[in-house]
């Protein structure tokens, strides 16, 4: 039986990022990227413009961004919009100078729900570790508008905007997502694990999350039931949704079941590993080996990149 988080509960969840989807503005779900990497973005759009339903979202490509193909939704209309780029980039070996530029979405989402609009794209070397790549973001209303789309000067704090354009963070290959999984991916009987990573938690947190990517390539399925993790007293596999207007959190019992040919990814807000009782702090650029327990696959040794809270601040600063 399902039950409603405890406001203590929800609170550690909360602190281990594992929040649900309720913020002021358009945000992205990984605000990290690796240059030279494959990127999927997922925007998200808490509320609409003024009481009014959004109508239109629309996400400007900046330049340096390329290989761009959007998830089409349901009910919804895709459209995109092609140009060229300023200079030629290589992809796989080939040269391209122009793709999708912008990419707008028209439909008719509540003032009082929550979406998610999706699109892939590949971050080139155009992009160096420690920048932040800004995405502007429009969503359209009846009569009104909110606008995404400040971007801010050199050493100005994004915060501070009324109106700031979401940002991905560029940082170094083996903190963020990679080319296919190819220096993260591991090798596990049928099983590929990508990424593993968490969140810096603040003082005092005493639980946090882990996140990951994993394939299974065989014909038979395996079943993710448990780790071990060395700052926490133990492990476990949540699923963490949304039930109607209610967070709701739970072990996921017998473990979480990972089919022939599917790919199941571990990540905020969906299923996750829970590190209990945590001995102390995650912190930012740290590296913290652990171990996945797999029903076939027995053991496997992972290594977690810790990352900066990022799209934490950005969900709880509200306009």
């Amino acid at each position: 039986m399902k039950k409603l988080l405890s406001g203590g509960v929800l609170a550690m969840a909360a602190s281990a990022a594992l929040a649900a989807p309720a913020f002021a503005h358009a945000t992205f779900e990984n605000p990290q990227a690796a240059p030279n990497s494959s990127y999927k973005a997922v925007v998200r759009i808490g509320h609409g413009c003024k009481g009014q339903p959004t109508l239109k979202v629309r996400v400007s490509i900046p330049e340096g961004m390329i290989a761009v193909k959007p998830m089409p939704k349901a009910g919804w209309i895709l459209e995109t919009a092609t140009g060229s780029y300023a200079r030629s980039y290589d992809l796989y070996g080939k040269p391209v100078a122009e793709g999708v530029r912008q990419i707008v979405w028209s439909g008719s989402l509540a003032d009082g729900h929550y979406d998610e609009f999706v699109f892939q794209a590949r971050m080139t070397d155009a992009f160096k570790p420690g920048e932040t790549v800004f995405v502007p973001v429009v969503q359209e209303c009846a009569t009104a508008k909110e606008e995404w789309t400040q971007i801010p000067a050199a050493g100005e704090d994004p915060h501070s905007l009324k109106s700031p354009a979401p940002g991905i963070r560029i940082v170094a290959d083996s903190g963020a997502a990679t080319d296919h999984g190819a220096h993260a991916a591991q090798k596990a009987g049928s099983l590929t694990i990508e990424q593993p990573w968490s969140r810096a938690t603040p003082g005092g947190a005493k639980v946090g999350g882990g996140y990951l990517r994993i394939t299974n390539t065989g014909t038979a399925p395996d079943r993710l039931t448990g780790g071990s993790f060395p700052l926490a007293a133990k492990v476990e596999v949540h699923e963490m949704r949304m039930d109607g207007d209610v967070m709701r959190m739970k072990p996921v019992e017998g473990g979480l079941e990972i089919k022939p040919g599917a790919t199941v990814e571990l990540k905020p807000g969906g299923y996750h590993l829970m590190f209990m009782d945590l001995k102390e702090p995650l912190k930012e650029g740290q590296t913290v080996k652990g171990t996945l327990v797999f029903e076939k696959a027995g053991p496997v040794e992972v290594e977690y990149t810790v990352r900066g809270l990022g799209g934490a601040a950005p969900m709880e600063h509200k306009h």
